[in-house]
């Protein structure tokens, strides 16, 4: 184990019950593969049934996705798999969950791995934080990110995780790699407990058929538990957790859940009508994942919502980001 890990591990993973919400049910027409959607059985129809007599924000009539759950189902009858969860910071009270435990790929949110190993050791040595590493031709990878487009070759390794942070820069994210090792990043990964979510790879502009066939997986519940920790404090220690919230508060892309929350893409890090969000996000063909923590003057939050889609066609991308938007809104609705 790396020095310095974190006792606090990940949740095990326990068969729940669940059912399956009746406008979920793929029709006879409906494309084979489709993925209900699921959703606890836990007060939620109860708390439906409130709010239909009228949805006002007094006391757990607020709590209610019933929005979200609907734009998730129709993803799924057009066969978008989703996998989503969204908990209480408070309390850890499960808000939704939809095939949460499935192990899903999200692109570049595994960068999130990547930037806690790198956050350690820092404050194990922070002469490290201005020691400038070189790109090379082997770390360059088109696509996201600043650093491909500037004419400095070297830059301090702190500053690189800040970009990564900031716009899942591709080429920072393959120099730190290179700093780090991939094994210790995965090492760090199996020290907090997580067995569904892992960063596999570096970045490729290609993958060959001896290469990993994404950047990174994980499943809804592992990335929820480890935005939460994180924004807890409790990820290594306080120290480390900080630096990383600190980095992915940085985050510019806010084109999916965070669509809905009205912030500014380029400077969110300060209450904004007392809402507060840190999130990251992963984009791929096919692919669209975000995780991330929102608070608001009534609650806070951590949630993690992932699709994998058939990216051959607009209509199915703008249907997916349209769903995830709506998402956003129920979980704006709780927390504010």
């Amino acid at each position: 184990m790396p020095r310095g890990s974190s006792v606090h591990r990940a949740p095990p993973l326990t068969r729940r019950r669940t059912t399956v919400h009746p406008s979920a049910r793929p029709a006879s027409s409906t494309r084979r593969g489709a993925v209900p959607v699921v959703i606890p059985t836990h007060d939620t129809r109860r708390e439906n049934r409130r709010a239909r007599r009228g949805r006002h924000k007094g006391t757990h009539e607020h709590d209610n996705f019933q929005s979200g759950f609907d734009a998730l189902g129709r993803l799924a009858i057009d066969g978008v798999v989703v996998s989503a969860r969204a908990v209480d910071l408070a309390t850890g009270r499960t808000l939704f969950a939809v095939d949460d435990s499935v192990s899903m790929p999200t692109a570049g949110v595994g960068t999130v791995l990547l930037l806690i190993e790198v956050a350690a050791r820092l404050a194990n040595d922070p002469q490290e934080n201005l020691r400038l590493v070189d790109r090379t031709a082997i770390d360059a990878v088109a696509d996201a990110g600043l650093w491909q487009h500037l004419q400095i070759p070297s830059m301090p390794v702190a500053d690189l995780a800040a970009f990564v942070g900031a716009t899942n820069d591709n080429l920072a994210t393959n120099v730190l790699l290179r700093r780090v090792g991939l094994d210790a990043v995965r090492e760090r990964a199996e020290s907090l407990g997580l067995s569904r979510t892992a960063l596999l790879d570096v970045v490729r502009d290609e993958r060959g058929p001896d290469d990993a066939p994404q950047l990174s997986i994980g499943s809804a519940r592992e990335l929820t538990w480890l935005l939460a920790t994180l924004a807890n404090g409790e990820v290594v220690d306080a120290a480390v957790s900080s630096r990383v919230i600190g980095w992915l508060s940085l985050n510019s892309d806010l084109s999916m859940v965070a669509s809905a929350f009205g912030l500014d893409p380029q400077s969110h890090r300060k209450p904004d009508h007392g809402v507060l969000l840190v999130n990251t996000t992963g984009t791929d063909a096919g692919v669209r994942a975000e995780v991330g923590v929102l608070r608001g003057p009534r609650a806070g939050v951590s949630y993690a919502v992932v699709t994998q889609f058939d990216d051959t066609n607009l209509h199915y991308r703008l249907a997916v980001l349209e769903g995830m938007r709506t998402l956003g809104t129920d979980l704006l609705e709780y927390v504010h």
